[in-house]
């Protein structure tokens, strides 16, 4: 029973940049459904700043958790505690490394970006910045958000098209709204007809979150 719970346990972290030992900031990114750890490294190229170390972990099967995050949260279950937990492991051991959390910035893409974000929702604190590219918190419409504490002005870049086929305009204001009242100070960008990708001006602001990260 306990193997069966470690869905995502074992499984490599990529790295780009400095060791964690030699680094002044981290980046955790997750990737996307289907996608890999090193095609969310992409990102980190774009993102690389001097003294910064991105670290991408690697999904189970590429698949963080097997269906929408919008269902109710015990369908993605064991995946989903297990690719939590993996985020909560490596920020331990970048805070072990001596980073602080208000120097990790976490984000991702698509179903990264929604773990990214889950993870940030429920363990609110003032990390260096969350970047949710394309993805928001996960549960069900309506799903209460119990969390207790403050991410204390930490930054947060909500960007999404307004015609992304998997991800509702609804989530996506309500994930900026999430992070309001958890205290973030939310840039909530929503780009006409722009699909499910990346674009050059989310990727302007995520750099001047890790940046900023730095300082």
């Amino acid at each position: 029973m306990q193997i069966a719970q470690e869905v995502h346990q074992g499984q490599p972290v990529y790295a780009l940049g400095p060791k964690l030992a030699d680094a002044d900031a981290a980046v955790i990114l997750a990737h996307g459904r289907g996608a890999a750890a090193h095609d969310i490294l992409q990102l980190a190229q774009e993102l690389e700043q001097p003294g910064v170390a991105f670290l991408a972990p690697q999904a189970a099967g590429n698949t963080w958790y097997p269906f929408s995050f919008l269902e109710p949260l015990e369908r993605n279950e064991p995946g989903l505690s297990s690719a939590l937990r993996v985020l909560a492991d490596l920020m331990a051991e970048v805070e072990a490394a001596g980073i602080p959390a208000e120097r990790i910035v976490l984000g991702g893409f698509s179903q990264g970006a929604c773990l990214a974000s889950e993870f940030a929702a429920r363990n609110p604190r003032r990390y260096g910045g969350l970047l949710a590219l394309s993805g928001g918190v996960i549960g069900p419409p309506g799903a209460p958000r119990t969390a207790a504490g403050s991410v204390e002005g930490m930054p947060v870049l909500v960007g999404c098209s307004d015609a992304d086929p998997h991800i509702p305009l609804a989530r996506v204001h309500e994930t900026a709204d999430v992070f309001r009242k958890l205290g973030g100070d939310v840039q909530l960008q929503i780009y006409p007809g722009m699909g499910h990708v990346i674009n050059q001006d989310e990727i302007d602001r995520a750099r001047a979150i890790v940046r900023a990260a730095t300082n």
